[in-house]
């Protein structure tokens, strides 16, 4: 008896059993003659441009100038006079500096810009819950120079001397003693145990408390001096500071 005629496989069948499937049209590594194609040149690596206003001052700006520093990237950092800053205020987002301008976008919000550029030079946790431990020891910070601000900036004379004592003889203890243990408790670092971008910040923003209270606040604090004094150690921080331009603030 003939063999029966075998139907050819309908459209979208899958291959018999033992037999490989044919190659997809256009699928990679597929050319004519069954050769394979030489593997695809890697991407160049995207190089943005960056900005950095702010005033002739370290301040707000200088733990995105630390952050930079740290990463090696580059930036121009445009230091505005009071002069020029009325004519400049209305292009800026909130009408205030810093800010940040990347591939020509303006961005504002100092810590929300230093977070950005800690996931940029690889300075944040490498898990959500690790990035939450950062976030609390960031703001914990943020919070304690903003009491120092109130205080530091009151116009009052007479206010600013009743503020002052409650906030040398509680706020400033209260803070520092707080930081002071969670740097004990995580191996001479801020938060995770090892060096991140709440190091960098503290460090970075720690001259211009220093300068609101006329004084150095970490000298009875030898943890959170520690982890100021090996920021500024670090290479290219400490290239940084050589050549940053002399400001009082």
């Amino acid at each position: 008896m003939a063999d029966e005629a075998q139907a050819p496989p309908a459209e979208g069948a899958p291959p018999a059993e033992g037999e490989a499937p044919p190659p997809a049209e256009g699928a990679e590594g597929a050319v004519e003659g069954g050769e394979a194609a030489p593997p695809a040149e890697p991407a160049e690596p995207i190089k943005h441009s960056y900005t950095l206003f702010y005033f002739n001052v370290k301040a707000l700006a200088e733990p995105l100038r630390y952050l930079f520093a740290y990463g090696g990237i580059e930036y121009e950092d445009v230091r505005v006079t009071r002069d020029e800053w009325p004519a400049l205020k209305p292009t800026m987002p909130m009408g205030q500096m810093p800010v940040l301008e990347v591939d020509g976008k303006r961005v504002h919000q100092s810590i929300s810009m230093a977070r950005f550029l800690a996931k940029t030079v690889g300075l944040c946790g490498a898990t959500p819950w690790e990035d939450l431990q950062i976030d609390i020891v960031v703001d914990t910070i943020n919070d304690f120079r903003l009491k120092i601000a109130v205080v530091s900036y009151e116009p009052e004379d007479e206010i600013k001397e009743k503020k002052l004592v409650t906030l040398n003889a509680e706020v400033i203890p209260f803070y520092l003693e707080k930081l002071e243990q969670t740097v004990k408790d995580n191996d001479g670092h801020l938060a995770l145990g090892k060096l991140t971008w709440a190091d960098v910040y503290f460090a970075g923003i720690t001259d211009y408390m220093n300068y609101m209270v006329k004084r150095d606040l970490l000298e009875p604090y030898p943890a959170l001096r520690g982890v100021v004094d090996a920021i500024n150690a670090l290479e290219p921080i400490k290239a940084w500071i050589e050549k940053r331009p002399v400001t009082e603030v």
